[in-house]
C-alpha cells in the first residue's frame, strides 16, 4: 500500500511539474527514460564492439590488424579489460553531473536504463564482485554520499545473477582534483592514494569488477587495480559508465 501511494505521489506530482529533460530542458514524454526527452536518447552513443580491450573506447568503422588506443595510451594497465556503456558527452554527461554535482539522486534511474541498454558491459558485470572507487572521508562528508557506489548499485540491479557489491577499497590520501591535470600529473597525484579496508577479504578465485562513472585516462582505476591486484586480486576487469 506504501508503495502503490508513493507511486501515485510521483504521478501526481509529474502532472503538477512534468520533468524537465537534463540535456535541452525540454518536456519528457512518458517512457522509459525520465528525466531524457526521446530527442536527446538519440543522442546517447553506446559503444559496442569493436572498442579498446583496455579502456573500452569504440573503434569507429573497420578495423584492421592491432591498432593502439590514443585514450590509453602508455596506461600499462593492473587489470585486465575494460569496458563502457556510453560515451560521455550530451545527455549521459548531463546525468551523471546531476547525480554528482547536485545531488540529483532522480538520474540514477536513467543511469540504470542506460546500463541495461549495454550488453557488453552487462555481460562482464553479471555475477562479478563490484568494488565502487572510493571517496576520501572528507569528500564524502561534504556530498552526503558516493556516487560510484550509487551507479555500482544500478550495474548489480540491471546485471542480476549474483552480482554483489564489496567496498573493498579505501582512499587514504585526500589528493588534489584530478579535472585540471594532464596523463602524467594524474598518476603522479594518486601514488599510494588507495588502499585496502581493513575487513577486506579477497578470494582469488572470485571475478572483481572495479566500478566508475567514467573513464578519462584510466590513472585512477588503475590506481585501485593495483592496489587490488597486489593483495591477490588475479582475475580483474574495470567497468565504466562513460568514456570521455
Amino acid at each position: 500500500m506504501k508503495a502503490l501511494l508513493g507511486r501515485v505521489a510521483r504521478s501526481l506530482g509529474d502532472v503538477a511539474f512534468p520533468p524537465v529533460c537534463v540535456s535541452c530542458a525540454g518536456l519528457v514524454e512518458t517512457g522509459e527514460y525520465k528525466h531524457v526527452c526521446a530527442k536527446c536518447v538519440e543522442k546517447l552513443v553506446f559503444v559496442e564492439a569493436p572498442a579498446c580491450t583496455i579502456c573500452g573506447h569504440p573503434f569507429f568503422g573497420e578495423l584492421a590488424g592491432e591498432r593502439m588506443c590514443p585514450h590509453c595510451e602508455g596506461l600499462a594497465p593492473a587489470f585486465r579489460e575494460g569496458r563502457t556503456c556510453v560515451l560521455f558527452k550530451g545527455p549521459a554527461r548531463e546525468l551523471v553531473h546531476e547525480l554528482k554535482y547536485h545531488r540529483g539522486f532522480y538520474a540514477l534511474a536513467d543511469i540504470e536504463a542506460t546500463i541495461r541498454h549495454s550488453p557488453r558491459v552487462l555481460e562482464l558485470v553479471r555475477d562479478a564482485v563490484l568494488v565502487p572507487v572510493p571517496l576520501h572521508p572528507r569528500k564524502e562528508r561534504e556530498r552526503g554520499y558516493n556516487q560510484t557506489l550509487l551507479m555500482a548499485e544500478c550495474f548489480a540491479r540491471a546485471a542480476g545473477g549474483s552480482t554483489r557489491i564489496e567496498p573493498l577499497l579505501k582512499r587514504s590520501l585526500d589528493t588534489l582534483s584530478q579535472t585540471t591535470f594532464d596523463r602524467r600529473a594524474r598518476r603522479t597525484n594518486l601514488k599510494n592514494a588507495f588502499a585496502l579496508t581493513r575487513a577486506a577479504v579477497i578470494n582469488p578465485v572470485s571475478h572483481y569488477v572495479l566500478i566508475d562513472d567514467v573513464f578519462t585516462t584510466g590513472s585512477t582505476l588503475n590506481s585501485c587495480a593495483g592496489v587490488l591486484r597486489r593483495a591477490g586480486c588475479v582475475n580483474l576487469d574495470v567497468v565504466t559508465f562513460g568514456h570521455g
